[in-house]
Protein backbone atom coordinates (compact mmCIF):
# COMPACT_ATOMS: atom_id res chain seq x y z
CA UNK A 1 0.00 0.00 0.00
CA UNK A 2 1.80 3.19 -1.19
CA UNK A 3 0.08 5.32 1.27
CA UNK A 4 0.66 4.58 4.71
CA UNK A 5 -2.50 6.94 5.73
CA UNK A 6 -1.51 6.60 9.41
CA UNK A 7 2.22 7.78 8.79
CA UNK A 8 0.97 10.41 6.81
CA UNK A 9 -1.14 11.82 8.86
CA UNK A 10 1.37 11.81 12.13
CA UNK A 11 4.31 12.97 10.12
CA UNK A 12 5.80 16.60 11.48
CA UNK A 13 4.82 19.43 8.88
CA UNK A 14 7.60 20.62 7.03
CA UNK A 15 8.27 24.58 6.60
CA UNK A 16 9.69 26.99 4.54
CA UNK A 17 10.23 30.47 4.19
CA UNK A 18 8.73 32.57 1.48
CA UNK A 19 8.68 35.94 0.11
CA UNK A 20 6.80 37.80 -2.82
CA UNK A 21 6.96 40.94 -4.11
CA UNK A 22 4.80 43.39 -6.26
CA UNK A 23 6.34 41.97 -9.52
CA UNK A 24 5.20 38.40 -8.48
CA UNK A 25 1.74 39.74 -7.66
CA UNK A 26 2.04 42.18 -11.22
CA UNK A 27 2.84 38.94 -13.44
CA UNK A 28 0.05 36.76 -11.45
CA UNK A 29 -2.36 39.08 -12.44
CA UNK A 30 -0.92 39.19 -16.12
CA UNK A 31 -1.20 35.36 -16.40
CA UNK A 32 -5.00 35.76 -15.66
CA UNK A 33 -5.75 38.03 -18.15
CA UNK A 34 -5.54 41.31 -16.47
CA UNK A 35 -4.93 43.95 -18.54
CA UNK A 36 -6.52 42.33 -21.88
CA UNK A 37 -10.31 41.70 -21.80
CA UNK A 38 -11.30 41.86 -25.72
CA UNK A 39 -14.84 40.79 -24.22
CA UNK A 40 -15.42 44.43 -22.77
CA UNK A 41 -14.79 48.06 -24.28
CA UNK A 42 -12.25 49.05 -22.12
CA UNK A 43 -8.66 49.48 -22.67
CA UNK A 44 -5.21 47.71 -20.54
CA UNK A 45 -5.21 51.07 -18.70
CA UNK A 46 -8.67 51.21 -17.65
CA UNK A 47 -8.49 52.15 -13.75
CA UNK A 48 -9.89 48.91 -12.80
CA UNK A 49 -7.47 46.78 -14.50
CA UNK A 50 -4.93 49.37 -13.13
CA UNK A 51 -5.40 47.57 -9.92
CA UNK A 52 -4.07 44.77 -10.77
CA UNK A 53 -1.57 45.89 -12.82
CA UNK A 54 0.15 49.01 -11.99
CA UNK A 55 2.39 48.86 -8.67
CA UNK A 56 1.09 52.80 -7.38
CA UNK A 57 -2.37 51.13 -7.29
CA UNK A 58 -1.74 47.29 -6.48
CA UNK A 59 -3.99 45.20 -5.22
CA UNK A 60 -3.62 41.32 -4.40
CA UNK A 61 -5.92 38.71 -5.83
CA UNK A 62 -6.44 36.25 -3.36
CA UNK A 63 -6.05 33.48 -5.25
CA UNK A 64 -1.92 34.75 -5.34
CA UNK A 65 -1.66 32.48 -2.34
CA UNK A 66 -1.87 29.39 -4.34
CA UNK A 67 1.88 30.91 -6.31
CA UNK A 68 3.43 32.71 -3.78
CA UNK A 69 6.75 31.84 -3.15
CA UNK A 70 6.01 29.82 -6.25
CA UNK A 71 3.71 27.85 -3.69
CA UNK A 72 6.41 26.39 -1.77
CA UNK A 73 6.22 23.70 0.57
CA UNK A 74 3.04 23.23 -0.74
CA UNK A 75 0.97 20.31 -2.46
CA UNK A 76 4.92 18.28 -4.08
CA UNK A 77 5.93 18.88 -0.69
CA UNK A 78 3.09 17.02 0.66
CA UNK A 79 3.27 14.04 -1.97
CA UNK A 80 6.84 13.84 -0.79
CA UNK A 81 6.03 13.24 2.90
CA UNK A 82 6.26 10.09 4.64
CA UNK A 83 3.81 7.55 4.54
CA UNK A 84 3.43 9.25 0.85
CA UNK A 85 5.06 7.04 -2.16
CA UNK A 86 2.61 7.51 -5.25
CA UNK A 87 3.34 7.88 -8.95
CA UNK A 88 2.64 10.98 -10.07
CA UNK A 89 1.11 10.36 -13.23
CA UNK A 90 -1.87 8.76 -10.98
CA UNK A 91 -2.18 12.63 -9.18
CA UNK A 92 -5.06 14.90 -10.24
CA UNK A 93 -5.55 18.16 -8.54
CA UNK A 94 -9.51 17.67 -7.24
CA UNK A 95 -10.28 20.74 -5.60
CA UNK A 96 -9.22 24.13 -4.07
CA UNK A 97 -9.87 25.74 -1.26
CA UNK A 98 -8.32 29.17 0.19
CA UNK A 99 -9.32 30.83 3.56
CA UNK A 100 -8.14 34.30 3.96
CA UNK A 101 -6.94 35.63 7.34
CA UNK A 102 -6.47 38.69 6.34
CA UNK A 103 -5.66 40.59 3.21
CA UNK A 104 -2.83 39.55 1.69
CA UNK A 105 0.26 42.69 1.35
CA UNK A 106 1.58 43.60 -2.12
CA UNK A 107 4.79 42.36 -0.35
CA UNK A 108 5.94 40.11 2.09
CA UNK A 109 7.60 37.50 4.06
CA UNK A 110 5.99 34.48 5.33
CA UNK A 111 6.85 31.03 6.76
CA UNK A 112 4.47 27.79 4.87
CA UNK A 113 3.49 24.92 7.00
CA UNK A 114 2.30 22.05 4.36
CA UNK A 115 0.86 18.72 6.08
CA UNK A 116 -1.75 16.15 5.15
CA UNK A 117 -4.94 17.17 6.90
CA UNK A 118 -6.46 13.90 6.00
CA UNK A 119 -6.78 11.00 3.86
CA UNK A 120 -9.85 9.68 2.35
CA UNK A 121 -11.09 6.19 0.46
CA UNK A 122 -12.83 6.89 -1.96
CA UNK A 123 -12.76 3.12 -3.57
CA UNK A 124 -11.06 3.46 -6.89
CA UNK A 125 -9.09 6.79 -5.92
CA UNK A 126 -7.31 8.10 -2.35
CA UNK A 127 -7.96 11.97 -1.58
CA UNK A 128 -5.08 13.20 0.28
CA UNK A 129 -6.23 16.83 1.49
CA UNK A 130 -2.59 18.93 1.63
CA UNK A 131 -2.85 21.43 3.84
CA UNK A 132 -0.52 24.95 3.94
CA UNK A 133 -0.98 27.37 6.22
CA UNK A 134 0.77 30.73 6.20
CA UNK A 135 1.65 33.48 8.61
CA UNK A 136 4.46 36.15 8.84
CA UNK A 137 5.09 37.99 11.89
CA UNK A 138 1.64 39.35 12.47
CA UNK A 139 -0.15 36.27 12.44
CA UNK A 140 -2.13 34.08 10.08
CA UNK A 141 -2.47 35.13 6.60
CA UNK A 142 -3.75 32.18 4.81
CA UNK A 143 -4.45 28.56 4.43
CA UNK A 144 -4.87 26.28 1.47
CA UNK A 145 -6.41 23.67 1.31
CA UNK A 146 -5.22 20.92 -1.73
CA UNK A 147 -7.95 17.74 -2.35
CA UNK A 148 -5.56 15.69 -4.71
CA UNK A 149 -6.78 12.18 -5.87
CA UNK A 150 -4.85 9.63 -6.21
CA UNK A 151 -6.01 6.68 -8.91
CA UNK A 152 -5.78 3.58 -8.14
CA UNK A 153 -4.96 4.22 -4.20
CA UNK A 154 -8.45 3.38 -2.47
CA UNK A 155 -10.16 0.33 -1.47
CA UNK A 156 -8.39 0.21 1.39
CA UNK A 157 -11.38 0.35 4.02
CA UNK A 158 -10.68 4.15 5.38
CA UNK A 159 -12.57 7.31 5.95
CA UNK A 160 -14.44 7.89 2.78
CA UNK A 161 -14.86 11.95 3.92
CA UNK A 162 -17.43 14.25 3.50
CA UNK A 163 -19.75 12.82 0.96
CA UNK A 164 -22.21 15.07 0.10
CA UNK A 165 -22.01 18.11 -2.28
CA UNK A 166 -23.95 20.85 -2.54
CA UNK A 167 -26.81 21.35 -4.92
CA UNK A 168 -26.29 22.85 -7.69
CA UNK A 169 -27.94 26.41 -8.55
CA UNK A 170 -31.32 26.68 -9.66
CA UNK A 171 -33.01 29.62 -12.11
CA UNK A 172 -31.34 31.64 -14.18
CA UNK A 173 -28.09 33.29 -13.07
CA UNK A 174 -27.97 36.82 -11.70
CA UNK A 175 -24.48 37.28 -13.68
CA UNK A 176 -23.11 35.82 -17.06
CA UNK A 177 -19.86 36.83 -17.76
CA UNK A 178 -17.50 35.57 -20.56
CA UNK A 179 -13.72 35.85 -20.38
CA UNK A 180 -11.66 34.83 -23.59
CA UNK A 181 -7.98 32.53 -23.09
CA UNK A 182 -5.31 34.26 -24.74
CA UNK A 183 -3.47 31.91 -27.21
CA UNK A 184 -0.34 32.38 -24.87
CA UNK A 185 -1.60 32.25 -21.39
CA UNK A 186 -0.69 29.27 -20.01
CA UNK A 187 3.01 30.14 -21.43
CA UNK A 188 2.67 33.81 -19.28
CA UNK A 189 1.05 31.55 -16.30
CA UNK A 190 3.67 29.08 -15.80
CA UNK A 191 5.87 32.14 -15.01
CA UNK A 192 4.39 32.25 -11.80
CA UNK A 193 5.84 28.70 -10.75
CA UNK A 194 3.85 25.62 -12.43
CA UNK A 195 6.46 24.43 -15.04
CA UNK A 196 4.69 21.12 -15.69
CA UNK A 197 4.95 20.58 -20.03
CA UNK A 198 1.66 19.59 -19.78
CA UNK A 199 0.84 23.00 -20.59
CA UNK A 200 3.35 24.22 -22.71
CA UNK A 201 4.82 21.22 -24.74
CA UNK A 202 2.55 19.94 -27.71
CA UNK A 203 4.37 16.35 -27.50
CA UNK A 204 3.93 15.99 -23.45
CA UNK A 205 0.35 17.36 -23.86
CA UNK A 206 -0.20 13.65 -26.26
CA UNK A 207 1.21 11.62 -24.48
CA UNK A 208 -1.30 12.56 -21.65
CA UNK A 209 -4.35 12.14 -23.54
CA UNK A 210 -4.79 15.55 -24.85
CA UNK A 211 -4.49 16.84 -28.55
CA UNK A 212 -2.97 20.28 -27.10
CA UNK A 213 -1.37 21.94 -23.93
CA UNK A 214 -4.59 22.41 -21.48
CA UNK A 215 -4.56 25.65 -19.07
CA UNK A 216 -3.59 25.35 -15.49
CA UNK A 217 -6.70 24.77 -13.59
CA UNK A 218 -5.40 26.94 -10.82
CA UNK A 219 -5.45 29.78 -13.59
CA UNK A 220 -9.12 29.29 -14.12
CA UNK A 221 -9.62 29.28 -10.53
CA UNK A 222 -7.99 32.52 -10.16
CA UNK A 223 -9.71 33.99 -13.55
CA UNK A 224 -12.77 33.00 -12.06
CA UNK A 225 -12.22 34.63 -8.98
CA UNK A 226 -11.29 38.15 -10.73
CA UNK A 227 -14.65 37.85 -12.63
CA UNK A 228 -16.22 37.28 -9.19
CA UNK A 229 -14.70 40.41 -7.78
CA UNK A 230 -15.30 42.71 -10.28
CA UNK A 231 -18.45 41.95 -11.19
CA UNK A 232 -20.14 41.51 -7.86
CA UNK A 233 -17.77 42.57 -5.03
CA UNK A 234 -16.97 46.11 -6.64
CA UNK A 235 -13.72 45.27 -7.65
CA UNK A 236 -12.58 45.28 -3.57
CA UNK A 237 -10.32 42.23 -3.04
CA UNK A 238 -10.73 42.42 0.87
CA UNK A 239 -13.94 40.93 0.74
CA UNK A 240 -13.03 37.72 -0.15
CA UNK A 241 -12.83 35.44 2.80
CA UNK A 242 -12.94 31.88 1.12
CA UNK A 243 -13.03 30.67 -2.31
CA UNK A 244 -13.54 26.70 -3.00
CA UNK A 245 -13.85 25.21 -6.28
CA UNK A 246 -13.74 21.79 -7.68
CA UNK A 247 -12.01 21.03 -10.96
CA UNK A 248 -14.05 19.31 -13.48
CA UNK A 249 -12.76 19.61 -16.94
CA UNK A 250 -10.20 21.19 -18.74
CA UNK A 251 -10.11 24.07 -21.27
CA UNK A 252 -7.59 25.17 -23.87
CA UNK A 253 -5.59 28.46 -24.25
CA UNK A 254 -7.52 30.05 -27.18
CA UNK A 255 -11.35 28.92 -25.63
CA UNK A 256 -13.33 31.49 -24.05
CA UNK A 257 -14.85 30.97 -20.01
CA UNK A 258 -18.43 31.07 -19.45
CA UNK A 259 -18.54 32.67 -15.97
CA UNK A 260 -22.00 31.92 -14.42
CA UNK A 261 -23.13 33.57 -10.74
CA UNK A 262 -25.57 33.32 -8.31
CA UNK A 263 -25.72 35.41 -5.49
CA UNK A 264 -26.95 34.91 -2.09
CA UNK A 265 -25.96 36.17 1.24
CA UNK A 266 -22.79 36.60 2.07
CA UNK A 267 -21.74 34.23 -0.67
CA UNK A 268 -21.43 33.83 -4.90
CA UNK A 269 -22.02 30.50 -6.22
CA UNK A 270 -20.17 30.18 -9.56
CA UNK A 271 -20.04 27.36 -12.11
CA UNK A 272 -17.53 27.51 -15.04
CA UNK A 273 -17.69 25.67 -18.70
CA UNK A 274 -15.76 26.59 -21.93
CA UNK A 275 -18.57 28.32 -24.43
CA UNK A 276 -16.97 26.78 -26.86
CA UNK A 277 -17.97 23.42 -26.26
CA UNK A 278 -21.47 23.82 -25.28
CA UNK A 279 -20.30 24.86 -21.89
CA UNK A 280 -18.67 21.51 -20.89
CA UNK A 281 -18.28 22.01 -17.29
CA UNK A 282 -14.50 23.17 -16.27
CA UNK A 283 -15.41 24.37 -12.94
CA UNK A 284 -18.32 22.95 -10.05
CA UNK A 285 -19.16 23.63 -6.86
CA UNK A 286 -17.72 26.99 -6.31
CA UNK A 287 -18.56 28.85 -3.71
CA UNK A 288 -16.80 32.88 -3.26
CA UNK A 289 -17.62 33.30 0.80
CA UNK A 290 -17.06 37.74 0.99
CA UNK A 291 -18.30 40.40 3.45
Amino acid sequence: MPIDVAQALAAEPRSAGIAWGHKDVQLYHLGLGAGANPDRDTPATDPDELRYTLESRLHVLPSFATVAGAGSPGVISGLSMPGVDVNLAHVLHGGQTITLHRPIPVAGEAVATARIAAVYDKGKAAVLVVRTEVADTDGPLWTNDAQIFVRGEGGFGGDRGPSTRPEPPTGAPDRTVERPIRADQALLYRLSGDWNPLHADPEFAKLAGFDRPILHGLCTYGMTLKAVVDTVLGGDVTRVRSCATRFAGVVYPGETLRVRMWEEDGRVRVTVGAAERDDAPVLTDTVVEHT
